[in-house]
C-alpha cells in the first residue's frame, strides 16, 4: 500500500502566512491605538498658567491712544496784508474777544480810502449842484407857465369882448379872427408847456434817485475800505489763549497768512486715532472712557474724520459730564473705545495659547489636576483682557493659557513636579 508524503515546502508556506496575518494584526492595532489619541507629553507643572473658566460681565473694547486739545480753535489769519508796526500781546497770552493783537501798516490801502472819500465828497457835492439846477429850472418853468396862464387870461377876456364887438359890427371880422388865433396858439403853447414842467418834473426825479443810488453805493464802497483799514488792527476773535504768535516788528505780513491762533480752553476734547480695521464698527455718539488721577471720565465721540492715513483714521471725543482738573492740552491718554454693550458671557483669560491654536482648542484640567486633555472649543468676541467663549467649556472648568509651543499636538499632557 502507497503512502503519501507530504512535500516540505507547503509548510514553509504556511509558516510564512501565518506570519503575515501576524504584522496585519499587529499593524492594525499600531493604527487604531494611534487614531485613538492617546498620544502623551510630559510637562512640567511650574511652567504653565491655568484660569477658571467664570461667568462675569464682557464688553468689546480696544485700547487707542488719545491728545488732549482745546474744544475749539479758531486761526488769526491776516485779511488785509501790511508791515507790522506795533506787537500789541506776547505769544501765550491769555486775550479777551476784540483784544488788539497787532497793529499793521499798508500805505496803499489807505490812499485808497482818501481817494474813495475824496470821489464822495465831489459826488455829494454834484448832487447839491444838480439839485439847485433843477430847483432852478423847475422854478423859472413854473413863472413862465403863470406868466402864460395870465396872458391867455387876458386873451380870453380880450377875445369875449371882441366877439361882442364883432357881433355889433364895431369891428372888422378880420381883428376879431386875428385875436381867435392868437387865443388859440397861446393855449397851445400853455398845454405845451404844461407837458415840459411834468417831464422836467419826472426827468429830475429819475435823475435824482441814480445819483442817489450812485451816492449809495460810493457811501458802502467807503465802509468797506474802512473796515479794510480797521483790519489793519489785528483783534481776538474768541477769548481764550494765544498761541503761534512769532512776527516781529517792521515785518510784512502777506494777506490771508496765518499769524497765531487762539485757543478756547474752558473746556477740552480727546483726539483719537483708531486703526483702519475698526472703520466700520465706529459711529457717532459712541462712548469710551479714560482713568486720570485715579479716576474714570466718560467720553462721546462727535466727530469721525473719514480720511485714512498711515493706516488709521481720527476721531473727537467730548467729556460726557466732568472735565479733569488739572488736564493740560497736548497729554496723552489711552481711552478705552466701547465696541459694544456689557452682557454676561463665559470668559477666559488672554494667553499665548491663542496664537498656537486660534482659538479652537484648549488643555482643560482633570479634577485631580494630574494631567491636562485636549478639548475643542468656540470663541467669539474679545477685548485687551479676555476671550468670550461661546462653545466648548464650563463654568469652572480650569485652562491652560500659557503658550502651547513646546506641547506639539498630544492629545494629554501628563503634568508633572519637577
Amino acid at each position: 500500500m502507497d503512502v503519501i508524503i507530504e512535500k516540505k515546502n507547503k509548510i514553509w508556506q504556511k509558516a510564512i502566512i501565518g506570519l503575515l496575518i501576524l504584522g496585519f494584526i499587529s499593524w492594525i492595532s499600531f493604527s487604531f491605538y494611534k487614531s485613538s489619541g492617546a498620544s502623551k507629553l510630559n510637562v512640567n507643572q511650574s511652567r504653565i498658567l491655568v484660569d477658571t473658566i467664570n461667568k462675569d460681565v464682557f464688553q468689546e473694547f480696544i485700547p487707542v491712544t488719545g491728545n488732549v486739545q482745546p474744544i475749539k480753535s479758531v486761526i488769526i489769519a491776516a485779511v488785509e496784508g501790511g508791515r507790522v508796526e506795533e506787537k500789541l500781546v506776547e505769544d501765550g497770552a491769555a486775550v479777551s474777544a476784540g483784544t488788539p493783537i497787532l497793529r499793521l501798516s499798508n500805505s496803499d490801502l489807505q490812499m485808497s480810502y482818501l481817494n474813495q472819500e475824496g470821489t464822495l465828497i465831489a459826488q455829494m457835492n454834484q448832487i447839491r449842484n444838480m439839485n439847485l439846477l433843477q430847483e432852478q429850472q423847475r422854478l423859472n418853468l413854473q413863472e413862465t407857465y403863470l406868466d402864460a396862464e395870465f396872458r391867455l387870461d387876458i386873451l380870453k377876456r380880450r377875445l369875449g369882448r371882441e366877439k361882442e364887438l364883432y357881433e355889433g359890427s364895431a369891428i372888422s371880422k378880420v381883428q376879431y379872427e386875428d385875436t381867435e388865433s392868437e387865443y388859440k396858439s397861446l393855449v397851445r403853447r400853455n398845454a405845451l408847456l404844461k407837458r415840459s414842467i411834468e417831464k422836467d418834473s419826472l426827468s429830475g426825479i429819475i435823475q435824482t434817485e441814480q445819483m442817489e443810488n450812485s451816492l449809495d453805493l460810493m457811501k458802502r464802497n467807503l465802509e468797506i475800505s474802512k473796515k479794510n483799514l480797521e483790519n489793519l488792527i489785528v483783534k481776538a476773535p474768541i477769548k481764550g489763549q494765544l498761541s503761534g504768535l512769532n512776527v516781529e516788528v517792521g515785518e510784512l505780513i502777506p494777506e490771508g497768512s496765518q499769524i497765531a491762533q487762539i485757543d478756547d480752553l474752558s473746556n477740552f476734547k480727546i483726539r483719537v486715532r483708531i486703526d483702519e480695521f475698526y472703520i466700520s464698527r465706529v459711529f457717532p455718539e459712541q462712548e469710551g472712557s479714560f482713568t486720570f488721577a485715579n479716576q474714570d471720565y466718560q467720553l462721546r465721540i462727535t466727530k469721525i474724520y473719514p480720511q485714512v492715513v498711515n493706516g488709521g483714521f481720527e476721531v473727537d471725543m467730548k467729556f460726557i459730564s466732568k472735565v479733569p482738573e488739572g488736564i493740560r492740552r497736548g497729554q496723552t491718554v489711552t481711552v478705552k473705545l466701547q465696541l459694544s454693550a456689557e452682557q454676561e458671557a463665559l470668559l477666559i483669560k488672554r494667553g499665548g495659547f491663542y496664537q498656537s491654536t486660534g482659538g479652537n482648542w484648549v488643555y482643560i484640567l482633570s479634577q485631580d489636576g494630574s494631567k491636562a486633555i485636549k478639548r475643542e472649543i468656540r470663541i467669539g468676541r474679545q477685548n485687551p483682557n479676555y476671550y468670550e467663549v461661546v462653545d466648548g467649556l464650563q463654568p469652572n472648568d480650569v485652562v491652560i493659557t500659557s503658550s502651547y509651543e513646546n506641547f506639539g499636538d498630544k492629545d494629554e499632557l501628563i503634568l508633572k513636579d519637577q
